[in-house]
């Protein structure tokens, strides 16, 4: 497996991950404050939830990350704590503009992480425990896929949740950032 392949395509989701949040934040600032926290349905009910699952999410992934050895400056403990006891519903920035940061930094710090990173840390095992406690053990580009995959998932379900609103967050596709 060639690792320096694998890790340019996470740099290319890292900057995708970054454009797509930049441009669905936007199209969310379109809503009010009341619009972005109702309760659509959706696995985390609003759309201020489920921006709030992903920041969880990528923060707890990092987290994992780090301890595996994968650390840089721009992955800063402060950046990746979590509350005591939080979970994947934690509202973890009930504010929008707290929430609003939060994303930005992590995406930068997302996109520096896996700009400095070498490439043999994508073919290293990975040894942790999940969310309820299960051992894991497999290869960092597995984690590293399902960390990008994550957020497409969960974007996908905001853009559902903000047509369903009646704003259109425009083109979206992977292909268009290229």
């Amino acid at each position: 497996m060639d690792a320096t392949v694998l890790l340019e395509n996470y740099r290319f989701l890292a900057r995708y991950n970054r454009w797509f949040n930049q441009r669905l934040y936007d199209a969310c600032e379109r809503l009010s404050d009341e619009e972005r926290k109702r309760d659509r349905g959706a696995f985390f009910g609003s759309i201020h939830g489920t921006l709030n699952h992903l920041v969880w999410g990528d923060q707890l992934w990092l987290q994992r990350f780090v301890a595996q050895g994968a650390s840089c400056p721009a992955l800063t403990g402060e950046l990746l704590a979590l509350p005591p006891g939080a979970v994947h519903e934690t509202v973890l920035h009930a504010q929008w503009g707290d929430l609003r940061a939060r994303r930005e930094r992590l995406d930068e710090a997302i996109e520096t992480w896996v700009r400095d990173m070498p490439p043999e840390f994508l073919v290293q095992t990975m040894r942790y425990a999940n969310s309820k406690g299960t051992r894991r053990e497999h290869p960092a580009w597995q984690a590293m896929t399902h960390f990008f995959n994550h957020q497409t998932h969960h974007r996908g379900q905001a853009t559902t949740l903000l047509a369903q609103a009646g704003i259109d967050p425009g083109v979206t596709d992977l292909i268009a950032l290229a």
